[in-house]
């Protein structure tokens, strides 16, 4: 089944220390350029982060965000940082016995510093195991939703398939009339200028141009990677990179059909090949 490189996800989980979320959004990109933004508490677990992503997901930008909010519900849930409390009380003394008549120093002042009152210290095993559960879930509901577009876009490309193989039909029904109608074509010609030409230089001449401009072997190629293009779409993993040289191979088989076509009716089909294989590949563009 084909994924898409383009998806987004957000879990959050309750705790009794604090909320943690993460959210994954994926855009696509040639190769896997992932991007993980941690809280400082959660930074320790980047590389384990980093290799769940590498393992569920294969190619795309991806960009990650996990972030811990801690929350003080309770006085049994504050912390004093001491050292750091020891270290400003200090300066402010030292402080003091510099300038006449120093005001008492207020404990408010103190504990309003940045640092000095901080939550109570999470257990790091379970905020790392809570993080992990976390990114694993929020990671499967990312590939879920890549699975659900892959089809949708395995399901646009079917149908232009579909219209493909029917205007190869068309072509190759119309190529012995094509070749006929040549024929006449120019032996009218030959007539309207009243001379005389011989039979078998003429045949000759009429099959050197009806094997220049034969389309059977394009005809038979564009059947050939429609059934391999309808194939790849049933594979597992990675298939984008071998989408995009199928769409390569059947534009260029399309060009070959426009630039040896004998009629506007083939040129015209032709130019609606070109149309739907360009919009296969825009969405080929952005299967993993």
């Amino acid at each position: 089944m084909p994924r898409s490189m383009t998806g987004f996800a957000r879990q959050q989980a309750e705790h009794s220390w604090g909320q943690l979320s993460c959210e994954i959004r994926s855009v696509n990109h040639r190769y896997l350029e992932p991007s993980i933004r941690l809280s400082d508490a959660l930074r320790a677990q980047e590389t384990a982060l980093r290799e769940m992503l590498r393992k569920g997901v294969s190619r795309g930008k991806v960009e990650v965000s996990v972030h811990l909010k801690t929350e003080a519900s309770n006085e049994n849930d504050l912390a004093l940082n001491q050292a750091l409390t020891n270290q400003i009380a200090a300066l402010a003394k030292q402080v003091s016995m510099q300038i006449d008549n120093p005001a008492q120093i207020n404990p408010l002042e103190i504990l309003r510093w940045p640092g000095v009152i901080q939550a109570a210290e999470i257990n790091p095993d379970e905020l790392a195991k809570a993080a992990v559960d976390l990114f694993s879930t929020t990671l499967s509901m990312l590939i879920e939703n890549r699975e659900r577009e892959g089809e949708e876009l395995k399901n646009f490309i079917l149908q232009r398939l579909e219209t493909i193989g029917k205007h190869v039909k068309v072509v190759r029904e119309q190529l012995p009339e094509l070749q006929a109608a040549y024929k006449e074509k120019l032996r009218g010609k030959v007539e309207a200028l009243k001379i005389d030409v011989d039979e078998d230089r003429f045949n000759q001449e009429v099959v050197y141009v009806c094997q220049k401009s034969d389309v059977a072997e394009e005809l038979d190629r564009l059947d050939a990677h429609i059934q391999e293009v309808t194939h790849t779409l049933k594979q597992e993993g990675p298939i984008g990179r071998r989408m995009d040289f199928l769409m390569q191979e059947l534009n260029r088989e399309a060009n070959t059909l426009s630039s040896k076509s004998m009629s506007s009716e083939t040129s015209q089909i032709a130019v609606d090949l070109k149309v739907l294989i360009e919009q296969m590949r825009e969405q080929v563009q952005n299967i993993e």
